[in-house]
Order: structure tokens, then sequence, then C-alpha cells
């Protein structure tokens, strides 16, 4: 489709808008995108348990990069304890000594009192020390338990996760079976069926056949346009525009391309895209002049 539009346009001298455009409104529905967009009410719902997992995941490890630094800090600080422990223990066992030292040994009960004081103020330097460490130590613990995602928290989230996964392939699968039981028709007649039901705006009913004629590989490309159109008709342009996409890629000569082409630009200008979607009017006008199409498109423009 890029080359056949680049073409139209390039006749009409008006360069690289459509290129410009295409990316943006048939890039819909992909969820790899950095900003998705156009996608489906399933899609989003992925999306948010995606971005919601990854920014959990992004927490762990981050959490855990802490953990292992405060282990690494505990370790010291446990170490710090130790030594602060066996300086008390020498130097209890240095008082004692003192104790049942021969005081006449000493210079006189000066030398005596000095010592003792000196351990003394020794112990006391020791003990304050551990209540330092001990009250870092309760800091670290508080943080942990204050800021950190528990394991049952995490594992929680994630079968959350998965419960929704589940349910999706129920659903999905559901809707596959009901969909098995009601195509027994020829596509022929599943096709006049859901031509018959968009005309009275049966278009749920519509829209099922036409995903079954889809599975089927029968007009496909007009398949993807008629639900494409159903979704423009409801509202859900989002979703339009990813059918619309499809549809082009699948057959770019179709008849009613000036339409999808039109439909497309209302879909971006709905959803806020108001630059890509100029540059479709703009390519409607240009590649089918004189159409109903291109006169809409320049009331649009206007």
């Amino acid at each position: 489709m890029k080359h056949s539009i680049l073409v139209a346009l390039i006749a009409t001298a008006v360069p690289l808008i459509l290129p410009a455009a295409e990316p943006s409104a048939f890039g819909a529905g992909n969820l790899n995108n950095s900003e998705p967009y156009g996608l489906t009410s399933n899609e989003k719902i992925i999306l948010q348990n995606k971005n919601k997992l990854h920014k959990v995941v992004v927490k762990s490890n981050n959490q855990a990069n802490e953990v292992d630094s405060l282990r690494e800090r505990l370790d010291g600080l446990q170490s710090i304890i130790e030594n602060l422990s066996r300086k008390a223990h020498n130097n209890k066992i240095s008082l004692k000594k003192l104790k049942t030292q021969n005081f006449e040994n000493l210079h006189n009960s000066d030398e005596y009192s000095k010592r003792l004081s000196d351990a003394v103020e020794l112990n006391s330097q020791n003990l304050e020390k551990t209540n330092i460490v001990i009250s870092e130590v309760s800091i670290l613990m508080n943080t942990i338990e204050k800021d950190y995602v528990t394991k049952e928290e995490f594992n929680s989230l994630v079968n959350d996760v998965n419960k929704f996964k589940d349910l999706v392939a129920k659903e999905l699968k559901s809707k596959s079976n009901s969909n098995i039981k009601k195509s027994s028709n020829s596509s022929a007649d599943l096709y006049n069926q859901a031509k018959a039901y968009y005309n009275k705006k049966y278009y749920t009913k519509a829209i099922t056949n036409y995903e079954i004629l889809i599975k089927r590989k029968y007009k496909p490309a007009y398949s993807h346009y008629m639900i494409g159109e159903m979704n423009f008709k409801r509202k859900n342009y989002s979703n339009a525009i990813t059918y619309f996409k499809k549809s082009s890629s699948l057959y770019t000569k179709a008849s009613y391309m000036p339409n999808l082409m039109l439909h497309t630009a209302i879909s971006m200008d709905k959803t806020g895209d108001k630059e890509h979607a100029q540059a479709f009017y703009n390519a409607v006008v240009s590649k089918y002049p004189g159409t109903k199409e291109a006169k809409e498109a320049k009331k649009y423009l206007d």
C-alpha cells in the first residue's frame, strides 16, 4: 500500500504526506511499541498487567540488590559487635586480675585507681559503640519491613496475573468453540448472512460471521474492512484502525479503499492523532479526487 499511495502523491505534487501517516495509523494494536495505541479492550488489560508485573519485577530486582547490600552491612556490624564483645570480655578479665593482684607490687594506690578508671572508661566506650550498632541494625530492619515487597505479596501478584491469563485463554477457547458450532454453514452462506446482519445493524452477529470467514480465509480483506466499519460506527475508533490496517495490507486496490482511508483519518482524528489524520485527509483528496470521500475529507481539512 505504501508504494501505490506514494506514487499517487508524487503524481499530484503532494510528496511524502501519506508515508509519514502510515506508521501511526497502521502501527495500531502493537503491544511492543513504546507507546502502543489502537488497542482492543483485552489488549489494554493485558498491557496494564504487563506493565504492572514489569514494575514489580524491577522493584523486586532493586530490592534484591539492596538486601544484598544490607546483608553486607549487617555482616560488618556483626563483626564490630563480636570485636566489641571480645574487648569487653578482656576488660572484665583485666578487672579481675587487678582485684586479685598483690597491691604491694604497685608503686602506690593511685596507680591501681588509674588502671581501674581506665578499664571502666574503656568498657563504657565499648558499651556506647555497641548501643550505636544495635540502633543501626534496628533502623535497617524497620526499613526492610516498611519498604519492601514481601514474598507473599509478590507471589499473590503473580497468581493474579496467571489467573487473568487463564481467564482470557478460557474465554478465547469458549468463543472459538462457539464460532466452530456456528460455522457449519458454507462460507458463501455465512458471507451473505453477514451482509444481511450488517444491513439490519445486527453488528454483533455480523462481526461473528466475518470473524469465521477470516479464519476460513474467505474474502479476508473485505471481512477485516467490514469489522473495521462496524467498530467505526460503534465509535470504537482504535479497533477500527486496527482492522482497516489489516484490510489494506491484504488488498490495496479494493473499491472500498477511499472509504477505508477516510474512516481511518476520522478515527485518528477522534483519537487525538490530528497530525496524521490531516495527512490521511490529504491523501484521500489527492488519490481519489472527485469522489464523495474526497469531498468529505476536504470538509475536515477546512
